[in-house]
């Protein structure tokens, strides 16, 4: 079966036509933002399928762990789907690693997409199943809003079986300069740091491109997260990091900003560090990543670029 550079299977590609299933692993959703994410689905030339489990409810919840997880599988391997997608993130991944059935989703070869919440089991399927996924858009806020809230051409892009290339938002910033190549990983960094001394911790191949996204968590918290982070010993594997946008995690009064967290705990890196990837929790439109391909980060102090230079996905 076809991998990526970092020895990971890669899932089958999604084309105009794919049906793509849409699962509620963690929290609730409102139903308008479901039916408006279903209509965008459809004017990209996808075919969204669910079953009535999607809709169930708990207090904290999108229902049970067991229903959850079902659904969840039933999405990979039941319902002749080239993608499952996250409707949304908040609380509750965590609850179905220990009841996942991972050869499902291995023989499934099934992309899975969504950030957030939805980081340990992207840590899951990565560690446990050995498949790649995406970092991407979900329907909740994001895909139900439109091309104002997600980018298009990134989500289907990193479903597809061509690399996504070469990508330089506006806006992304070198904090440390220098390049690297290897495969990418990582996701929301409070969910990163909840796996750590559990079964199933977040634990990517040495020279890694670690990629990091977090919201609302003010500089004090951002900074004592980073420590954890270095202290666990996780960033002297990586060889370059990417951050986020970060929204929300500067000091209301402007006095104290993410960035300049970032830079008094990085101090030191030995690679490249970039600041303002937009993927994930962002104020502009959120691009869609593929996780587990090789990937390049060129940290120029005024053309900083990632570059992905394989797919994810092979037939």
């Amino acid at each position: 079966m076809p991998r990526t550079a970092a020895g990971l299977l890669k899932f089958r590609p999604v084309r105009r036509g794919s049906r793509v299933a849409l699962v509620a692993p963690a929290s609730g959703f409102d139903r308008a933002e479901f039916d408006a994410g279903v209509t965008e689905l459809q004017r990209l030339g996808l075919e969204p399928v669910w079953d009535d489990a999607v809709f169930d409810r708990q207090a904290m919840t999108a229902g049970r762990p067991r229903v959850r997880v079902m659904s969840l599988l039933r999405a990979f391997d039941e319902m002749g789907a080239d993608a499952v997608i996250s409707v949304r993130g908040g609380y509750g991944s965590v609850e179905l690693l220990p009841l996942i059935d991972v050869d499902r989703i291995v023989k499934s070869r099934t992309a899975f997409v969504g950030y957030s919440d939805v980081t340990s089991l992207h840590s899951f399927i990565a560690a446990r199943a050995g498949l790649a996924s995406v970092h991407g858009a979900m329907i909740d806020r994001r895909i139900a809003v439109g091309p104002s809230a997600y980018d298009p051409v990134t989500f289907l892009g990193s479903l597809s079986d061509e690399p996504l290339g070469e990508l330089a938002p506006q806006g992304l910033q070198t904090l440390i300069p220098g390049v690297a190549t290897g495969p990418l990983a990582g996701g929301t960094l409070t969910q990163i740091l909840a796996s750590i001394a559990t079964p199933y911790e977040f634990f990517p191949p040495a020279d890694h491109v670690l990629f990091l996204d977090e919201v609302n968590e003010r500089p004090y918290r951002l900074h004592r997260m980073l420590m954890q982070l270095r202290l666990s010993g996780r960033l002297e594997k990586a060889g370059a990091v990417i951050f986020g946008e970060m929204p929300g995690c500067d000091e209301p009064s402007g006095k104290i900003t993410a960035r300049e967290v970032i830079q008094d705990v990085l101090q030191g890196f030995p690679g490249p560090v970039l600041f303002g990837f937009p993927s994930g929790h962002t104020i502009s439109p959120t691009l869609s990543i593929p996780l587990g391909v090789r990937t390049v980060v060129v940290g120029h102090p005024f053309t900083p670029r990632v570059v992905f230079e394989e797919a994810a996905a092979a037939a």
